[in-house]
């Protein structure tokens, strides 16, 4: 495509939102703040063999999982960026411990609220794998003119306004999905700007990859083994046996998906009953936009957007992706409600 005929992440936005006349434009002003803050931790990726970015921080976040260099340095750019805008209310982050409401009369008013895993993969970093930013964006259920407070930030997936991710790979792109569809962005270095290069993008009904930590085989349920070994058997009518590929980032595993079709699958498992994905940055962001993009997403139990969450940091077992893929899996898995 020749650059004069690019549309730009700026561009789009504000063409979405003459689509709709009462519109007000901040939820595309927020989008591209997201955008800002991936352009700029884009940056940092790309050099961090050169400069000390690299290796652990030396700290731990609220889960107990060290955090590396990177993961500090996506985060605090990802609330600076957002506290300078005018459209959000406040942020939570995986790597905080609890929300944080921006104080200020701009925000105060502010109508959205964002929630992010600033860096998901991080412990591919120092190999050089695909990592990502994912975040979600729920409009504020809290009185207007005052801080946000923790029920805004603990909504159920259904309730998402938008929601996307930004994969640091062999190219740069941001994937955001509304309920108008799901559209892709490619970083073009030469002028430093996100432009459309995958519009209305959506999920084949049907793969033939599925995505599992299989080294957690003697940790799954007889259930979950034995859709595995389904995924396996040979049948040319299926398509069977299944290829198998598991990068250990979400993000990369969920962007192939998307694309080329499959399911992807965090299972609980007897070192994680409740799963170990997040359910408020990752799960329900990734959930939204699959289903958006044609495809499933559900914990074993049902919906991953229809859980109501009760804590920020709350985990949930998730299978995602093409929707009939899903829906097999869900003939074979049996997934048991954990008590809190």
């Amino acid at each position: 495509m020749s650059q004069s005929k690019l549309i730009t992440l700026d561009e789009f936005t504000i063409q979405e939102t003459r689509k709709f006349p009462q519109a007000t434009g901040d939820l595309s002003a927020l989008l591209r703040d997201i955008g800002l803050a991936g352009k700029i931790i884009n940056k940092q990726v790309r050099k961090a063999g050169l400069v000390d970015i690299l290796g652990k921080h030396g700290a731990t976040n609220v889960q107990g999982e060290e955090q590396m260099k990177l993961d500090v340095y996506a985060n605090e750019t990802l609330i600076n960026i957002l506290k300078n805008c005018t459209e959000c209310a406040g942020i939570a982050s995986e790597e905080n411990d609890d929300h944080l409401p921006y104080e200020d009369t701009f925000s105060y008013n502010s109508k959205y609220v964002v929630l992010f895993d600033p860096l998901d993969g991080s412990s591919n970093i120092d190999v050089n794998a695909s990592i990502g930013t994912i975040f979600a964006i729920y409009r504020r259920v809290s009185e207007l003119g005052k801080p946000c407070t923790q029920a805004d930030f603990l909504q159920p997936g259904r309730n998402l306004i938008a929601a996307g991710y930004i994969i640091y790979g062999s190219s740069t792109m941001m994937v955001y999905a509304t309920r108008l569809g799901v559209n892709g962005f490619t970083l073009e270095p030469s002028i430093g700007e996100f432009c459309l290069s995958h519009p209305n993008m959506k999920c084949n009904e049907k793969g033939k990859i599925y995505s599992v930590n299989q080294g957690n085989w003697v940790k799954y349920d007889e259930s979950m083994r034995n859709y595995l070994n389904y995924c396996m058997e040979s049948n040319k009518d299926e398509g069977r046996p299944y290829t198998q590929r598991y990068i250990g980032s979400m993000v990369a595993d969920m962007h192939r998906t998307l694309i080329k079709g499959g399911i992807f699958m965090y299972p609980g498992d007897t070192s994680a009953p409740k799963g170990k994905l997040r359910l408020q940055y990752e799960c329900n962001p990734m959930a939204f936009i699959m289903e958006v993009a044609g495809g499933m997403a559900v914990s074993g139990e049902g919906h991953v957007l229809d859980i109501q969450p009760t804590e920020l940091h709350q985990r949930t077992p998730i299978f995602i992706g093409s929707k009939k893929m899903v829906e097999k899996a869900m003939e074979f898995v049996q997934v048991r409600e954990v008590a809190n």
